[in-house]
């Protein structure tokens, strides 16, 4: 199962930790998973983390996950980022990306 080839489609959640919420890191997300053609959606709960789904090649969801994990938007002060339900898919159910409320 050559599962690592970086066109690969995949799908995962995320959920971001640290001091992520007021510096318009959903905004910051979009426009970066616009930027790599990466589909799905991007919130703020109410526990102060982000969460998320990706959808996108194997390259794109390393990119953006890479992102979350260590950049983030100016001024956030990340944690960690959870990675769950990853999953290789044949076809992307979203076509853009979007911050959901």
């Amino acid at each position: 199962m050559g599962g690592e080839d970086p066109s690969t489609l995949a799908t995962v959640e995320f959920e971001v930790y640290g001091q992520v919420q007021g510096c318009y890191f959903p905004k910051y997300c979009k426009e970066l998973a616009q930027q790599l053609g990466i589909g799905g959606w991007v919130k703020n709960t109410k526990k102060g983390t982000i969460v998320g789904k990706l959808q996108g090649t194997k390259a794109q969801l390393d990119h953006m996950i890479n992102w979350l994990s260590t950049t983030g938007s100016p001024g956030c002060k990340i944690e960690k980022c959870d990675l769950t339900n990853w999953e290789y898919v044949a076809r992307i159910a979203y076509t853009d990306f979007s911050i959901r409320f």
